[in-house]
């Protein structure tokens, strides 16, 4: 089967960062489904392992978690779907990734695909919304519903995949009021439309920026980017007993010892937690993907795909992973078809 993999860690504009290739069919375990690969969106997971994680000699390592597609085969044990169903999911990154014609995926980690969107539209929300829904109501614990109950949710970052979608559940599905930050003119539209309350520059020191909209203080930081940069104007932000929830690897450690006066909580999010572990609740994910797939066709949410970059293949993965590097992008990338 058709796949894009790498056998050496290399710069992104390294003409063998990533490669075609071809590899033989995998095999299917009792839980798996065997999936006919549609697209594929590009996270920054795909490129902080490309760049750490060096294959075994001899061997290719395959990148990509989210996935849409058309189930083939089934495990002898899958119950929960059939040949020719049309699914999502983010898979497991212990597991070989979904740039490929054909992978395999535990299915309690496996959604039913929106039956509104295309694959390439689908394709882009799968690990985002997963990551999203986690740190908003597993991790912060905020409460779904409409209800006011006067309190305020500033995301890092908002413009980015899991940002596009957290800024959507946040709004649509609690009474928290939202800020989302963003530092360029385009992306700052882009987080307006998808629902934040208020739109403000990361750029700029957040407590001014804060202030300037009325808001000194939050009760909710969904830090998805450059934690270590903002850490201080957040725990500054943080309204005594706030909880701050993080997705990123900051560069610098992070002093929890400022978050002992104001009793702050400090929550990391990692969606790749469950299938690693295989925990006792892992099917959640699919609970959970099946509840957005619902979302999407009520019109309640919708899909946050910035850029169709084309075939799946090494050179428009290259290209994907350059621009995901730059720091550039709006929403997510896909891919289409091999």
């Amino acid at each position: 089967m058709k796949a894009v993999g790498y056998s050496q860690s290399l710069p992104i504009d390294h003409p063998e960062s990533l490669l075609d290739i071809e590899l033989p069919e995998p095999p299917i375990g009792d839980y798996d489904l065997l999936v006919e690969v549609r697209a594929v969106s590009v996270n920054p997971v795909d490129t902080k392992v490309r760049k750490n994680a060096q294959p075994p000699s001899g061997e290719y390592k395959v990148l990509g978690w989210d996935a849409t597609g058309i189930v083939k085969a089934v495990g002898p044990k899958v119950t929960l779907f059939k040949p020719n169903d049309r699914v999502w999911y983010a898979g497991s990154i212990a597991r070989a990734g979904s740039n490929s014609e054909h992978h395999v995926v535990d299915e309690r980690i496996v959604g039913r695909l929106p039956h509104s969107l295309d694959f390439a539209a689908a394709a882009a929300l799968p690990l985002t919304s997963i990551t999203a829904w986690e740190l908003l109501f597993e991790r912060l614990q905020v409460v779904e519903g409409k209800a006011d109950r006067g309190q305020t949710l500033l995301i890092i970052g908002a413009a980015g995949g899991v940002g596009s979608i957290l800024t959507q559940l946040a709004r649509q599905l609690t009474g928290l009021t939202v800020i989302g930050t963003a530092s360029r003119p385009e992306t700052a539209e882009w987080v307006k439309a998808l629902g934040a309350h208020h739109v403000i520059d990361h750029s700029k020191p957040l407590s001014e920026e804060l202030k300037r909209i009325g808001i000194p203080e939050v009760t909710f930081v969904a830090s998805l980017t450059q934690t270590d940069q903002h850490y201080e104007q957040i725990v500054a932000a943080l309204a005594p007993q706030g909880r701050l929830a993080l997705i990123d690897d900051p560069a610098k450690p992070l002093d929890i010892m400022q978050l002992k006066r104001k009793s702050i909580s400090l929550h990391w999010e990692l969606m790749f937690t469950r299938p690693i572990f295989h925990t006792p609740d892992m099917i959640e994910q699919h609970h959970l993907l099946n509840r957005v797939s619902d979302l999407i066709d009520q019109g309640v949410l919708k899909t946050t795909l910035g850029e169709n970059f084309g075939k799946i293949n090494a050179e428009n993965l290259r290209r994907a992973h350059a621009f995901i590097e730059s720091g550039q992008a709006k929403g997510k990338i896909v891919l289409e078809g091999f």
